[in-house]
């Protein structure tokens, strides 16, 4: 599948407002150069373990030309993570309280290669790459992050899945004695934190396994030390801290899913034209903004990727399968 994109000679540097030290050293490349990039990479580029020198000088892809990345400051300190608390600011004070190194992940299900394996392990033979995308969250605020990663695809195929596998199921870490959402009694969410995609959507190009943004290690309030993104659908698809990925033949039921079936469902395509029950989705508040600089602005069909992804859902009734 082809993936439309603008040549990077077309982005202005205006256009790109992240930290100034991260712009610096960097050009937001085409899809055909970045490959060719990619391809130029050591072997090492995925490192045997992360560290900073991992996240220098990679190939950068911008998937959201004309607009301004959203600052490091407010990526990094507004968050829905109900592992640490309901509250925005709550990752950013006590995802600290979560170990990171060593990692681990459980791969079962229909799956030639099931196992438990060192993060290490994972992710050895691949290459890092940066793709700015639009992160569109369903209660309608929205950034725009660089992050570093790789297809979600590549990692799947080492794990060398049944043909008969239609979903993949992935799971959160789940650590009471870390998380302090978790412990909570009054939480909504029936834990360890589901999400899933079918596996035509987790084998995407667009779909994307994180390790990093901003040129930096992914922080634990964003996920650390490894995520989803799935650009075109909201957030909460995008599973932080994963530490469980199993294949099936039938669909996972997911955590918000299983909360609140009437206001989130399986598929959660950004979609303008199907509201939430509780607020409308036609336009979404472009982080930061304030009271006088509201930053509102009209939410895209599938988050601005319609071209890349509607194929996947042809024929089907969005508003039914929201």
């Amino acid at each position: 599948m082809l993936i439309k994109i603008r040549s990077s000679s077309d982005i202005a540097s205006s256009e790109i407002t992240s930290e100034s030290a991260y712009l610096n050293r960097r050009k937001f490349l085409s899809l055909s150069a970045a490959a060719g990039a990619t391809s130029l990479l050591p072997s090492s580029s995925l490192f045997a373990s992360v560290d900073a020198s991992a996240f220098q000088n990679l190939p950068s892809v911008n998937y959201a030309p004309d607009e301004k990345i959203t600052p490091y400051e407010t990526a990094s300190t507004y968050n829905n993570f109900y592992e640490f608390g309901t509250g925005k600011s709550d990752p950013a004070k006590y995802a600290h309280e979560m170990t990171t190194k060593p990692w681990s992940v459980v791969v079962n299900g229909l799956t030639d290669k099931p196992g438990a394996y060192n993060l290490e392990d994972v992710l050895k033979g691949l290459e890092l790459e940066e793709r700015v995308y639009r992160f569109r969250c369903v209660e309608a605020w929205s950034m725009v992050i660089p992050w570093v990663g790789f297809s979600l695809s590549a990692l799947l195929n080492k794990f060398q899945p049944s043909p008969s596998a239609k979903y993949v199921r992935f799971e959160t870490l789940n650590r009471p004695e870390e998380m302090r959402g978790v412990r909570s009694f009054t939480s909504s969410i029936d834990w360890p934190y589901v999400e899933g995609l079918r596996m035509d959507e987790a084998m995407h190009p667009l779909t994307m396994m994180v390790v990093g943004m901003y040129g930096k290690e992914l922080p634990n309030q964003n996920g650390a030390p490894l995520r989803l993104i799935v650009p075109w659908k909201y957030g909460f698809k995008s599973i932080k801290s994963i530490a469980r990925i199993s294949f099936s033949e039938t669909r996972p039921r997911t955590s918000w899913e299983k909360a609140g079936p009437s206001e989130y469902g399986f598929y959660s395509n950004v979609n303008p034209n199907v509201d939430h029950p509780r607020w409308s989705q036609k336009t979404e508040r472009r982080l930061p903004n304030s009271l006088f600089s509201p930053n509102r602005i009209d939410t895209l069909m599938f988050n601005g990727y319609e071209e890349q992804v509607a194929s996947l859902y042809a024929g089907m009734d969005l508003k039914k399968n929201y």
